[in-house]
C-alpha cells in the first residue's frame, strides 16, 4: 500500500483546507492497495480511515463515503472501524482485458469540512485462465515434396492472464517428422511455425494426427490443447511462393480507409491454371483483423477498410495464403506485420552501394556480402537510424562507420537447402513514434561439390527370367546429386567382384551415362540362381564424390527342362519287365517309377499317368507317387502281358512331359515272382550306381597295391645284384675258376621263395687239406653267407666217440648226400645213420652212419637244447640256392620243403650236400657203408 497522506499533522490539514478552497476537486492524498483477483466478499483491503489520518470517531459524523468511477460497488468501507473490504468478487480479465496493470480508482469523500481523497486498488492477476486455442481442430495440407526445413504458421493460443501467468511455451506431441519453431518479434509477440524435419511420403503415411499444447507460466501451470490434422498431398508439384516469408509494414494511425498496405506478389513455377494464384487471409486470422484490413483476391493488394487505433492495437499480424488453381491446390504462406505509427513523417532511406554475389556456399563466417548506406532526412533523434535483419538467416548486419553498414555471413551456407536468400533489411529511426523502411537484397549462393551422389535405395532386388536374351535392358539404376552443373553430372560403373572366379563384368554391364543395366549372357537358373553386384555412382566434381549401391539379382526359373525317368526308377524292373502273380489282390504294389526334373518349384512338380490306357486295365498309378498298383482282381479274360506307357509331366507353363514303356507279365505262382524279382534285385544291386563305385574303388586299390609290390621286388633284386657284384669284386671265395658258379634261374627262384634271413649254413670241405686250409675255407664260406659271422669255440659239453675223433682227424670224403634240417633246437644235419645219443640228455649228439667206416662221409650232427650257445649259423636271405665250394667238387643246394604230415612242424629250410659227379656206382656206396660199420664197431670197443 502506498500512502501519500499524513493524517494527524495540523500543518498538512491547514494546507489541505487552503487547497480545497482553491480547487474543490483537488485530491488531497492518494492511497494504493494491491489485492488478488477473485477475492471473496469481506476480504480485507486496507485501513482506509487510519491511512487517511482520520480518527475512528470522525468516520460517522463526517459521513465518510467512497465513489467508484464505473459505478460498480466492488469495495465498501466499514464505518465502525474504517476498514476497506471487498464487496463484490472482481474478475480482472473482465475488468481490465489486455491491460498489464489493472487499477480500480476510488474517490473517498468526507464532509465537515469537505475533503476528497483518491484511492487506487490494483487488482493482481492470478493464474485462473487456461490457454485457449481459437479452434479445437486445425487441418493442414502439406505436399509430400516439401523439403525438410519448410515451415507452416500455426495459430497462437490466447490466455487472458498476464505477466508470468500468460503463455510461455508450446509443445508438440512426439513424432519424427514435425517440430515447432517459436519466434518472438521485437514486440514480444510469439508466433508458432510447424517445421518439417524429415521428408514426407504420402504413400507411407497419408495423414498425421498431432497435438499442440500451450503452457502458461503460472504455478501450477495450466495448458490448452488443439489437434493438428495434417494431410499429405502428392500432386501439383509447385506451390506459390512469396519473395519473402515475412513482410513488415508501418502505417500511420490516421491512415484513411482504402489506404494500400502492401501489394503482395507470389509466383508459381507451374503453367496454365496451376499458375493462377488467389490471395486469401489465412483461417487463423482473428475476426478483429478482418474488420480492419481487406485483400484483393486477384492482385494481392491489402488495404485499410477500418479505423486504425494505435492505443487499441499498434501491431497487426496477418497471415496470407496464396492458393493456386490446380486440381490439387497448393498453398504458399507469408506473414505481414503491420505497425501502426503515430507521428514522424520521414522514414529512413537504404541504399546498397556495393553487392558481391553470388556467394560460395563454403564461405567462412565474416565474409562481406554487401555495403549498405543509411540516411534519414529528419534531424535530431528521429534521424538516428538502426539497421537489422528480422529473419532467421545466416547473415547479419553490423555497423562499420558513420552511416554505413556491412552485410556479412553469420553461419554455414548450404546451396542445396537454400540457393537464394531474400535478405530483408529494416532501417528504423529513433523518433517517437519511429519510422522504418525495409529493403530486400537477393543473395545467390554458388555451388561447390559437397554432396555425393545418393541412391534412393542402397540395396535393390531385381528378378530376371532364365534364358534371357543377352544385351536386353533389365534395370536402370538412378542416383541424384543435389549439387549443380558438373558437380551433379553422374557416371555409373561396376565395382569389380567375382562369381565362381569369373569377373562380374562377364555377367552384366552398366551404361555409364544413364545407368541402364544389360546382361552379357543368357542365365541358367539351374547353374546360378542368385548373384550380387555393386554399382558406383560418381560425380564430375573436383574432387569427385561417389556412393555405392548393391543390386541383388535373382534368376527366375522357367520350364525349360523335361522330366526324365531314372534308369532304375523301379526296384523290380529289369529291361522294362515286371512279374506279377495272378493271385495278387487289389492294392498290390506292382512297382514304382520315378522321374526327375532339373527345374524348381512348380516347374519340377511331377505327376504320373498312363498314356493311351486300354479300357478295363487292372492297373492304376499314383498321380504324385508313381506307384503302380492293382486296382481290380485279375480275371480269366485278362491277358498275360500288359505294355503300359507311363507319362510323367511337370506343372510348368507350358507343360513338358516324358514317357517310358513298362511290360508287366502275369505268372501263376508267387515263388516264381519272388525268385525272379530277387534275381532282378540282385542284378540291379550289383550294377547299381553305388556298387559300381565300390567295385571301381576296390580295383583301384588292388592295382595300386600290385604296383607297389612289383616296385618293391625290383628294388630288392637290384640290391641283391649289387651285393653279389661287390662280393665278386672283393674275391672273397678264391678257387681254381676264380669266381662263383651258380644258376641264374635258381637264384631267381630262391629270391621269390623269400628265404628268411635267420637261416645259417654249415659247410664241410672235402679232400684231405691241412687243418688250417680247411678252417680257412670254412670261415670264408661262412663269412660269405653272413658277413658278421665270427668263428666260435666248440662247447665244452660236446661228447665225441673214439671213432668220431679218429674220423675227424682224417680227411672226410664226401660221396653221399646230406641234409641239414632246422628243428626246434636248431639246424639238424640228416644223414642215413642210426643215432648214438650221448650220456647226457642235454648234450649234443654225433652219430656215424650205419656200417660206415672212418672214411665215410655220412655223419649226423645234432645240437641239443642244452647247448644254446652253439647255434647253427643261419642262411642269409640272399645266399644262392646252388653254389660250389671253391676247391671242392661238391655242389651245395638250398631248398625249402614242406614237412610231412607225420612229422611235427619244423622249419622248412634245408641244406643239401650232393656229389659233383652223379655217375658213381652203387657198389662203392655199399663198400663204403661196410667199412663205416666196421669203423664204428671198433670205435665202440675202444670207448668201452
Amino acid at each position: 500500500m502506498l500512502n501519500l497522506c499524513k493524517g494527524g499533522d495540523s500543518r498538512s490539514r491547514l494546507i489541505h483546507l487552503l487547497l480545497l478552497e482553491m480547487v474543490w476537486e483537488l485530491v488531497l492524498c492518494q492511497l494504493h492497495y494491491i489485492i488478488p483477483e477473485e477475492s471473496k466478499h469481506g476480504t480485507f483491503v486496507g485501513r482506509i480511515a487510519q491511512d487517511l489520518g482520520l480518527e475512528i470517531g470522525e468516520i460517522n459524523p463526517r459521513m465518510l463515503r467512497i465513489i467508484s468511477r464505473d459505478e460498480n460497488e466492488y469495495f465498501q468501507v466499514n464505518l465502525q472501524n474504517g476498514i476497506l473490504f471487498v464487496n463484490n468478487i472482481i474478475d480482472r480479465e473482465e475488468l481490465c482485458p489486455k491491460i498489464a496493470v489493472c487499477i480500480v480508482s476510488l474517490q473517498v469523500i468526507v464532509d465537515k469540512p469537505v475533503e476528497m481523497y483518491r484511492v487506487d486498488v490494483e487488482i493482481e492477476d492470478i493464474n485462473d485462465n487456461y490457454p485457449v486455442f481459437a479452434v479445437n481442430e486445425l487441418n493442414l495440407i502439406i505436399a509430400e515434396w516439401r523439403p525438410p526445413g519448410s515451415s507452416f504458421p500455426l495459430e497462437s493460443a490466447f490466455d487472458a492472464d498476464v505477466g508470468t501467468n500468460s503463455i510461455k511455451t508450446y509443445e508438440l506431441s512426439s513424432n519424427e517428422y514435425f517440430s515447432l519453431d517459436i519466434q518472438i518479434d521485437k514486440h514480444q509477440s510469439k508466433s508458432i511455425e510447424l517445421v518439417l524435419r524429415k521428408s514426407l511420403d504420402r504413400e507411407q503415411t497419408p495423414r498425421y494426427n498431432l497435438t499442440l499444447t500451450a503452457f502458461d507460466g503460472g504455478k501450477p501451470r495450466l495448458s490448452g490443447k488443439t489437434h493438428l490434422f495434417i494431410a499429405v498431398q502428392d500432386f501439383n508439384d509447385n506451390a506459390p511462393s512469396f519473395k519473402q516469408p515475412l513482410y513488415e509494414i508501418s502505417l500511420l494511425e490516421n491512415s484513411a480507409v482504402g489506404t494500400l498496405v502492401i501489394r503482395l506478389n507470389a509466383t508459381d513455377l507451374d503453367q496454365g491454371e496451376n499458375s493462377k494464384i488467389i490471395y486469401n487471409f489465412s483461417n487463423l486470422v482473428p475476426p478483429q483483423v478482418l474488420s480492419i484490413f481487406s485483400i484483393n483476391h486477384h492482385t494481392g493488394d491489402i488495404q485499410v477498410k477500418g479505423k486504425l487505433d494505435y492505443e487499441t492495437n499498434n501491431l497487426y499480424e496477418i497471415k496470407i495464403d496464396a492458393v493456386d488453381n490446380g486440381h490439387s491446390p497448393l498453398i504458399g504462406h507469408c506473414k505481414l506485420l503491420v505497425s501502426v505509427l503515430d507521428v514522424n513523417d520521414n522514414p529512413p532511406e537504404l541504399t546498397v552501394t556495393s553487392l558481391s554475389v553470388p556467394v560460395p556456399e563454403d564461405s567462412p563466417q565474416g565474409t562481406v556480402v554487401a555495403i549498405i548506406s543509411v540516411n534519414d532526412r529528419d534531424s535530431g533523434k528521429n534521424s538516428k537510424v538502426n539497421c537489422y535483419i528480422s529473419q532467421r538467416i545466416p547473415f547479419k548486419i553490423k555497423p562499420t562507420f558513420l552511416e554505413y553498414y556491412s552485410l556479412t555471413v553469420d553461419g554455414p551456407l548450404d546451396r542445396e537447402v537454400t540457393s537464394q536468400y531474400e535478405v530483408v533489411i529494416t532501417a528504423k529511426d529513433e523518433g517517437i513514434p519511429f519510422l522504418s523502411i525495409t529493403k530486400t537484397i537477393l543473395v545467390d549462393i554458388s555451388d561447390v561439390n559437397d554432396n555425393a551422389p545418393s541412391f534412393q535405395q542402397h540395396v535393390q532386388t531385381i528378378f530376371i527370367k532364365e534364358n534371357n536374351q543377352p544385351g536386353s535392358h533389365i534395370y536402370t539404376v538412378s542416383a541424384s546429386d543435389s549439387d549443380m552443373n558438373q558437380n551433379s553430372f553422374i557416371t555409373y560403373s561396376l565395382i569389380e567382384s567375382a562369381i565362381d572366379d569369373i569377373p562380374i563384368s562377364s555377367y552384366i554391364s552398366v551404361n555409364a551415362e544413364n545407368g541402364n543395366i544389360f546382361p552379357l549372357m543368357s542365365f541358367d537358373h539351374e547353374h546360378i540362381a542368385f548373384f550380387q553386384c555393386h554399382i558406383k555412382a560418381k560425380d564430375a566434381g573436383l574432387p569427385p564424390l561417389s556412393s555405392n549401391m548393391t543390386l541383388n539379382v535373382f534368376v527366375e526359373d522357367i520350364n525349360d527342362n523335361a522330366p526324365a525317368f531314372s534308369p532304375h526308377s523301379s526296384s523290380r524292373e529289369s529291361t522294362g519287365n515286371v512279374l506279377v502273380p495272378k493271385s495278387a489282390e487289389t492294392g498290390y504294389l506292382v512297382t514304382k517309377v520315378k522321374a526327375i526334373d532339373a527345374d524348381s518349384g512348380y516347374n519340377a512338380w511331377i505327376s504320373y499317368d498312363f498314356k493311351d490306357l486300354a479300357e478295363n486295365t487292372p492297373f492304376g498309378i499314383g498321380h504324385h507317387t508313381g506307384e503302380i498298383t492293382i486296382v481290380r482282381p485279375f480275371i480269366d479274360s485278362d491277358t498275360d502281358e500288359y505294355r503300359l506307357v507311363i507319362l510323367a509331366k511337370d506343372h510348368g507353363d507350358p507343360e513338358i512331359s516324358d514317357t517310358m514303356t513298362l511290360t508287366i507279365l502275369l505268372v501263376e505262382t508267387q515263388p516264381d515272382v519272388l525268385l525272379e524279382n530277387k534275381q532282378q534285385e540282385r542284378k540291379h544291386n550289383v550294377f547299381s550306381e553305388p556298387n559300381i563305385y565300390l567295385i571301381i574303388s576296390i580295383c583301384s586299390i588292388s592295382s595300386l597295391f600290385l604296383i607297389i609290390l612289383i616296385v618293391y621286388m625290383i628294388l630288392k633284386r637290384v640290391r641283391y645284384m649289387e651285393e653279389v657284384n661287390e662280393l665278386s669284386k672283393n674275391n672273397i671265395f678264391p678257387s681254381a675258376a676264380g669266381s662263383w658258379t651258380y644258376s641264374q634261374q635258381r637264384q631267381y627262384n630262391s629270391w621269390l621263395k623269400a628265404i628268411p634271413s635267420n637261416n645259417d649254413l654249415i659247410v664241410f670241405t672235402p679232400y684231405g687239406h691241412q687243418s688250417s686250409e680247411k678252417e680257412s675255407n670254412t670261415h670264408q664260406l661262412q663269412f660269405a653267407a653272413n658277413p658278421s659271422w665270427k668263428p666260435k669255440q666248440p662247447h665244452p659239453d660236446w661228447r665225441y666217440s673214439a671213432s668220431l675223433r679218429a674220423a675227424m682227424q682224417s680227411a672226410v670224403h664226401v660221396e653221399g648226400s646230406a641234409v641239414l634240417r632246422q628243428g626246434p633246437g636248431g639246424l639238424e644235419q640228416q644223414w642215413p645213420t642210426v643215432s648214438s645219443a650221448t650220456p647226457e640228455p642235454d648234450g649234443g649228439e654225433v652219430s656215424p652212419p650205419v656200417g660206415a667206416g672212418v672214411n665215410c662221409n655220412s655223419w649226423t650232427f645234432k645240437y641239443g637244447p642244452g647247448n644254446p650257445k652253439q647255434p647253427v649259423p643261419q642262411i642269409p636271405p640272399d645266399f644262392p640256392e646252388n653254389f660250389i665250394i671253391p676247391g671242392s667238387p661238391a655242389i651245395i643246394s638250398i631248398r625249402q620243403d614242406q614237412p610231412s604230415a607225420q612229422d611235427p612242424p619244423k622249419s622248412n629250410n634245408f641244406i643239401t650236400f650232393g656229389k659233383k659227379e652223379e655217375t658213381k656206382k652203387k657198389k662203392k656206396k655199399k663198400k663204403g657203408s661196410k667199412n663205416q660199420e666196421k669203423g664204428n664197431n671198433a670205435a665202440d670197443n675202444s670207448d668201452q
